[in-house]
C-alpha cells in the first residue's frame, strides 16, 4: 500500500496555487480580497480511528472536532461543513445524525451541506470539510519558526492514548481519558487569541514529535524538544506514570488536537501552554531528556500506511 508521504508526495505536484500552501500546511487559505477563506478536508475510518464498538455520537463529534482543530491552528472562526456520509445500518446513521447535530450545536457551526453514498464494504469511511474565516493577516502556517524561538503546546499529551487503550479493553468507565479520546475540545479560542503573535502554529493530531517534526521542516529550522516538560495529566499520570517512556507514548500517540506553535520569548502568550522546547538553526528534531540527549525513535507519531 502506498504510504501517507508518499501520496502527498504525488498530490503535490498538481497543488500549484498559492492558497494549497504546498500542502504543507493543515489548510487551504484562499484570499478573498481584504478577506482570508480558510478550508480543510479530514476523514476517518472504522478501525483506524474508532473502533467498531464505539458510539455513533462520539464518532460524528471527533469528526466535527478534528477538523475543526485544523481551522484553529490558523486562528480561523468557522463558518460551516460539508460532511461525506457512507450510509449503512439505519439506527448507527440515525445515532449519527444526533450525534452530529449535538456536536455542530455545541461549536456553534452550520451544516452547510455534502453527499451520501452506499458501498458493499462492511468498514465505513467518512468525511468533512470545514471551513472558516480569518480573524488576522496573514494567516499563521507552519512554516515561519524563528531562530531562538520557544515552542509551546496547549493542554495536555497522552489523554487520548490512555482513553483508547482503556476503552480497547474494555473498561466502560474511565472517566476523563475517555472523554478526550472519544470527545476532544479543539482550541478556536486560543487559536484566535495566538494567531497574531506565533511565527508559526499547527495542530497535534499525528503525535507531538512528528507534528514538530513537520513544523521545523516547513520552517526549514530545527527543533529541540524536552521530554521532561511534556505537559501530563493527572489522570495520565496515575495510570502509565510520568517517567521518561511514558513521556515519550504520550508525545509521539497522536489524537490530543492541541495547539503546538513557535513564538519569540519576548511575548507574553494570552493562553495556558507550556513551553516544551526551542527553534534552532539546523533540520530536523532534536530530543534531550533535561539536559541529556535523547537519540531518535523509531516512530515519532501515527503515518497511514
Amino acid at each position: 500500500m502506498t504510504s501517507e508521504s508518499t501520496f502527498i508526495g504525488l498530490m503535490r505536484a498538481m497543488a500549484t496555487d498559492p492558497a494549497a500552501r504546498d500542502l504543507l500546511d493543515d489548510c487551504a487559505v484562499i484570499s478573498l480580497g481584504s478577506e482570508n477563506l480558510i478550508l480543510t478536508h479530514d476523514m476517518m475510518a472504522e478501525d483506524v480511528h474508532w473502533l467498531p464498538s464505539a458510539d455513533p455520537a462520539d464518532v460524528a463529534w471527533k469528526l466535527v472536532a478534528s477538523n475543526l482543530s485544523d481551522l484553529a491552528a490558523k486562528g480561523a472562526r468557522p463558518l460551516g461543513v460539508l460532511l461525506g456520509f457512507m450510509l449503512g445500518e439505519d439506527s448507527w446513521d440515525r445515532a449519527f445524525a444526533v450525534g452530529l447535530h449535538k456536536a455542530l450545536s455545541h461549536f456553534g457551526v452550520a451544516l452547510l451541506g455534502g453527499d451520501t453514498v452506499a458501498n458493499r464494504g462492511d468498514k465505513r469511511a467518512l468525511g468533512l470539510t470545514a471551513i472558516g474565516a480569518a480573524t488576522c493577516a496573514p494567516v499563521p502556517s507552519r512554516g515561519g519558526a524563528m531562530p531562538g524561538d520557544l515552542v509551546y503546546v496547549t493542554g495536555t499529551l497522552g489523554d487520548a492514548l490512555a482513553g483508547f487503550e482503556l476503552i480497547e479493553a474494555g473498561f466502560d468507565e474511565v472517566g476523563p481519558l475517555a472523554t478526550a479520546y472519544n470527545r476532544p475540545e479543539p482550541r478556536l479560542a486560543e487559536g484566535q487569541l495566538l494567531a497574531p503573535l506565533v511565527h508559526a502554529m499547527m495542530d497535534v493530531s499525528d503525535g507531538l514529535l512528528l507534528d514538530a517534526e513537520r513544523l521545523a521542516n516547513a520552517s526549514k529550522m530545527g527543533i529541540a524538544i524536552d521530554l521532561s516538560k511534556i505537559p501530563l495529566s493527572p489522570a495520565y499520570i496515575n495510570y502509565r506514570g510520568d517517567a521518561l517512556e511514558s513521556r515519550l507514548q504520550a508525545a509521539s500517540w497522536g489524537d490530543d488536537y492541541q495547539l503546538l506553535f513557535a513564538i519569540s520569548p519576548e511575548i507574553q502568550i494570552p493562553v495556558a501552554a507550556q513551553a516544551i522546547g526551542c527553534v534552532t538553526q539546523g533540520a530536523g528534531l532534536i530530543l534531550f531528556d533535561g539536559d541529556k540527549a535523547l537519540p531518535r525513535p523509531a516512530t515519532l507519531g501515527y503515518q497511514h500506511q
